[in-house]
């Protein structure tokens, strides 16, 4: 374990899947403090608000004593620099996610040359996963209680 860092997992978790649970899990055992920070994504149509996300991401996550769900806004550096810390935690599905997270981090570090970027692989079994066709099975009317947290189905099932 670093046990001097703290690491940050930035998203929008439009809702929150089991992918999402699964990296937030791997890398709490990796640092000593995990900062999950919610942001609203301007190109994206949310399902949930962003206090909505942040919520059910504390609750999915409160069995991790060392996890912090937070929101910000604005540019990620920035935002690294504005809670002093210089570590961000990527989860990669599949070999299309890595051309577009390796072109991130690579921006990233440009911003910040301190910013280090970490990949984590999921769990097998969550390498389909997405919030975008969890949102799909859900406006369809699908079940998808084996996709997300169970705080999440609940509030998927709400709003329906």
């Amino acid at each position: 374990m670093y046990t001097k860092l703290s690491a940050v997992y930035p998203g929008s978790f439009d809702p929150p899947t089991n992918g999402h649970l699964d990296i937030i899990t791997r890398a709490s055992k990796l640092f000593p403090k995990i900062i999950v920070s919610v942001t609203d994504n301007s190109v994206k149509k949310h399902m949930f608000s962003l206090q909505e996300r942040v919520d059910l991401l504390k609750e999915a996550s409160k069995d991790l004593p060392n996890v912090e769900v937070a929101s910000f806004s604005g540019l990620l550096a920035d935002y690294l620099e504005k809670i002093d810390t210089f570590v961000l935690i990527r989860g990669l599905r599949a070999l299309s996610d890595f051309e577009y997270e390796f072109q991130m981090a690579l921006m990233n570090r440009k911003l910040n040359k301190n910013i280090e970027t970490i990949f984590l692989l999921p769990d097998q079994s969550n390498t389909f996963l997405s919030s975008s066709m969890v949102k799909e099975i859900a406006a369809l009317g699908g079940k998808t209680k084996d996709f997300v947290p169970e705080c999440v189905e609940k509030k998927l099932h709400d709003q329906r």
